[in-house]
């Protein structure tokens, strides 16, 4: 099937089709409350891989001064921008072509710039050279940019911390189950700019249908639209801007670490509205040498699918396949 008529096959989803859950109870230290909420998000985890979050602790002014920032960055010339040309940390800017998802013939129609978790030089996971792991690479002379999105990344790796002892519980394991894994994360933060796409270029996508790669995405949308969901009957379906809320999604490592009963679903983001969208993303990912292993959350280890992997290994082997940057 060629890319315009996938792009033409996608249905309207009404905002319940997704769930919206109310994350507040994550904060408190209620067990019950964090049970029935992670018993929401595992449901949801478990059948079409994504839900949305509201009362999820990111102010609106964060999201906002980071959407901000972000805007006034895209707005400037390429060659400004590629003077911060995404590096071998994976941090910087990566402009249209940079990324073609596998199995595609044509690169995502998209900008963004991409950032970690901050670290000196003389970290000790920096020294020891762990995977993606380093100082980012920020904009010169706009010191905004660097303080709102990192704001936001902040507050966001605080809700995935949150997300993850909800599931944890769900999955009958100690709230703090995962806690040691992300206390220094592989999280990475990416902000995306897809412009209006001209006439003879309804044949592409902002980004072509994939699944994410690692733990949980959080991601803030604005209020144009564009992402869209495999849902279980195999149609495309919108997932629809939600004032307030944050879309979170499952990737293949947490669908992995839970033997599958999580599921890592396909999206894709089509910007047919005639105007020019932004995200903010962040793909929450445990510490490189983590240990993925299914079998840690059995109760029978033997009924594991998938041998150990670091999660290091995983993510550079998933980076290789899909960012131009990486096959040169």
């Amino acid at each position: 099937m060629s890319a315009s008529a996938t792009v033409a096959s996608s249905t309207s989803l009404g905002p319940d089709a997704i769930p919206v859950i109310d994350v507040g109870a994550l904060a408190g230290d209620d067990l019950e409350a964090i049970r029935a909420t992670g018993l929401a998000m595992r449901h949801a985890s478990e059948t079409i891989g994504f839900f949305y979050v509201k009362n999820h602790g990111i102010s609106g002014m964060v999201i906002c001064e980071a959407f901000r920032s972000s805007q006034t960055f895209f707005r400037w010339p390429h060659e400004k921008k590629s003077a911060f040309a995404v590096n071998g940390l994976h941090r910087g800017f990566i402009g249209t072509g940079g990324a073609t998802m596998v199995g595609e013939k044509k690169p995502d129609l998209k900008e963004s710039f991409v950032w970690g978790l901050e670290l000196p030089e003389t970290d000790s996971d920096v020294v020891a050279g762990k995977p993606l792991m380093g100082p980012n690479q920020w904009p010169k002379g706009f010191p905004e940019f660097r303080r709102d999105i990192y704001a936001y990344y902040t507050a966001a790796c605080g809700l995935g911390e949150r997300l993850l002892k909800g599931l944890a519980v769900s999955l009958d394991q100690a709230p703090d189950t995962f806690a040691k894994a992300f206390s220094k994360p592989l999280a990475r933060g990416g902000t995306i700019f897809y412009p209006s796409q001209a006439v003879d270029e309804n044949d592409r996508f902002g980004v072509a249908p994939h699944t994410d790669y690692g733990g949980l995405t959080l991601l803030a949308q604005d209020n144009v639209g564009g992402l869209e969901v495999k849902a279980l009957n195999g149609e495309w379906v919108k997932a629809v801007p939600m004032p307030g809320t944050i879309v979170v999604n499952v990737g293949d490592l947490m669908g992995r670490w839970t033997n599958d009963r999580f599921h890592s679903n396909s999206h894709r983001v089509v910007n047919a509205s005639g105007r020019e969208r932004q995200s903010i993303a962040v793909f929450f990912d445990p510490h490189p040498d983590t240990v993925i292993d299914p079998a840690d959350l059995l109760a029978d280890r033997s009924a594991a699918k998938y041998p150990p992997i670091t999660c290091g290994d995983y993510i550079l082997d998933r980076f290789a396949k899909v960012f131009t940057y990486r096959k040169g």
